[in-house]
């Protein structure tokens, strides 16, 4: 879906309004969120088939020694582990969990906002995650998964509800805290080993993103963009297609050694 912003036309019978108005939003096809989801399955599953060590429902420690996000290999400069490391899961379950989120989260922004803002908004909720969870997490705890991004998802949605609140409903918002405060729940007291500080700075780089980009003028399409932010956006959504291959590269390399 996409709001159409449109001024209302004069009527015969009515005195012109120049008040603008919000037109009910139409449907769209959210190709981004879809090639995000794409590029971890299909790592998911080269990771399953050529890595013998992995386990479809567990994962393994290879594929996140090999593109993970392991502390010490980034401090020597691998730095390139911000982005591998969201492209390879745990098992199945991570691996379906994100990818639900994902698509969810995803349709929203493309629905609400610009496919551009998804792409520029997970690259860089992704890295911002990293960066946080090098500086807090444990050393010796590689991490995975696309939830930095996810979560930076939340934070620019949560953003969204805050500052366009006059006309999206109040239940918006209030879906968009309890969410995060679940998972803030689980990762600190249910789930074992999770990188909440992954998840944290993830969070934090959408929610700045979103109250920077999100027009305070309610009837400014959020959807607009320029040129430039297209451009980004291309080049978002490039680098992790690259980083998925890249990750491919890896496993295939070490296949092939091994």
């Amino acid at each position: 879906m996409s709001l159409d912003y449109q001024e209302q036309e004069e009527t015969q019978n009515e005195p012109q309004d120049t008040q603008p108005q919000a037109a009910r939003p139409v449907t769209i096809t959210p190709y981004y969120s879809i090639i995000l989801i794409s590029c971890i399955i299909i790592v998911w599953g080269v990771q399953v088939l050529i890595l013998p060590q992995e386990s479809a429902v567990l994962g393994g420690k290879v594929s996140a020694a090999l593109a993970g996000l392991v502390k010490d290999f980034v401090l020597e400069g691998q730095y390139w582990r911000l982005l591998t490391s969201a492209t390879v899961h745990g098992g199945i379950i991570h691996l379906a969990f994100n990818s639900y989120a994902l698509y969810v989260l995803g349709r929203l922004i493309e629905t609400l906002s610009n496919r551009s803002h998804l792409a520029i908004v997970f690259i860089l909720s992704v890295i911002g995650g990293g960066l946080m969870s090098l500086a807090f997490m444990p050393g010796d705890l590689p991490s995975v998964g696309a939830s930095g991004g996810i979560i930076g998802f939340l934070g620019y949605l949560t953003a969204y509800g805050f500052k366009r609140r006059k006309l999206v409903s109040n239940a918006f918002l209030k879906n968009m805290l309890f969410n995060i405060g679940l998972i803030g729940f689980l990762g600190v007291f249910v789930i074992p080993n999770v990188d909440n500080f992954g998840h944290l700075g993830g969070l934090l780089v959408g929610l700045i993103y979103g109250f920077i980009q999100i027009p305070s003028n309610l009837y400014k399409d959020p959807r607009e963009t320029s040129k430039v932010t297209d451009i980004f956006g291309y080049l978002s959504l490039g680098t992790f297609i690259l980083a998925a291959l890249f990750t491919i590269f890896l496993m295939l390399v070490w296949t092939f050694w091994t």
